[in-house]
């Protein structure tokens, strides 16, 4: 009876200092509203509003696929890569294939898809290390798109090719005296109602499901989970074809709003993913995160990296702040499991 106590004692502790992680974080949103909030009239607007958001979204729907990848113990370096590749593979459907748009994005999503396939057969039973594994795709995923782009942009894609990207929900125009439209409302861009739809699936799925206590398990003893009936290769192979489809998703959106593909795309997004999981309380060691811890670590880096452009301070020094934010995280992060 004892140690059924302490055991329970142990899962409240651990459960309080993750509710105390995820406030720390919620906490630090506020302060950075606050702070850009007196430092630029423009800051507290909607359309800056919107502008944040659709600039989060990337990083959100990137940092769900990390989120479940860190949970199992796994790391995916990879996502950025696949994200150019996903989307230029969709534009070449478009323009050089005329596949109707749809579809292309389809096969663009679905290109994300099978990178994250490799990535877990890389890991489940080439018994690769997961930080090996993706960064090998990684650079694969990044050669290929600029090999089949020959690394210049894809362009002359067509207006339809941008709705996804650049479309809103209940958007509101009137004509003015002069004739000329006046925006009233610019509407929830679609992308922001993508995001917070995978958010509500993804992390109904990990706390409703068998699915999702099968990947807590495996992220907190992969042996014991194993022992238990769990097919842990399974599971972990689900979060990584998880991680590239919605990196896949995410490629397909941003080149729909630039409506041009670039080879180049999502150069060190993988970072931003893993760093809005971490800040939002998921650890790198496996078996903790929420997807509503994510998202606000998600909208820390978004909010910080905008109030900065808008306080003029340089992309080089918005750089090295991220990157002391990241470095900050993981040391707490690191310092509550010795804890």
């Amino acid at each position: 009876m004892a140690d059924t106590s302490e055991q329970k004692s142990g899962r409240l502790s651990d459960r309080q200092k993750d509710i105390i992680q995820k406030f720390a974080a919620l906490g630090s949103l506020f302060a950075l509203v606050a702070v850009f909030s007196t430092t630029s009239s423009a800051f507290f607007t909607v359309n800056n509003g919107m502008t944040i958001a659709l600039q989060v979204t990337s990083i959100a729907l990137l940092g769900i696929g990390a989120t479940c990848v860190i949970i199992t113990g796994g790391i995916d370096l990879s996502v950025g890569s696949v994200l150019a590749l996903a989307g230029v593979v969709a534009a070449l459907a478009v323009r050089d294939w005329g596949i109707p748009v749809p579809f292309a994005m389809l096969i663009g999503i679905l290109t994300g898809s099978a990178c994250g396939w490799i990535n877990g057969i890389l890991v489940t039973k080439m018994k690769l290390p997961p930080f090996i594994a993706t960064l090998g795709m990684m650079l694969i995923a990044r050669g290929l798109a600029l090999q089949i782009t020959g690394a210049r942009a894809v362009s002359g894609l067509g207006e339809s090719f941008g709705v996804l990207g650049n479309g809103s929900l209940f958007r509101v125009v009137t004509i003015g005296d002069d004739g000329f439209p006046i925006v009233v409302f610019p509407g929830i861009p679609y992308p922001v109602i993508l995001m917070v739809v995978i958010a509500v699936a993804v992390a109904l799925m990990l706390n409703r499901s068998v699915l999702g206590r099968h990947i807590y398990a495996v992220g907190s003893n992969a042996d014991a989970a194993r022992l238990s009936g769990v097919n842990v290769s399974r599971v972990v192979s689900f979060t990584y074809v998880l991680s590239g489809t919605l990196a896949g998703l995410t490629g397909c959106v941003l080149m729909s709003r630039l409506v041009t593909a670039q080879p180049n795309e999502g150069v060190m997004y993988e970072l931003d993913a893993i760093a809005s999981a971490v800040i939002g309380g998921t650890s790198l060691i496996g078996g903790v995160g929420t997807i509503s811890g994510t998202l606000i670590g998600a909208f820390v880096i978004g909010i910080l990296r905008n109030g900065l452009n808008m306080n003029g301070v340089s992309a080089f020094t918005q750089q090295i702040i991220i990157g002391l934010v990241i470095l900050g995280t993981v040391w707490i992060d690191q310092l509550r499991n010795r804890r």
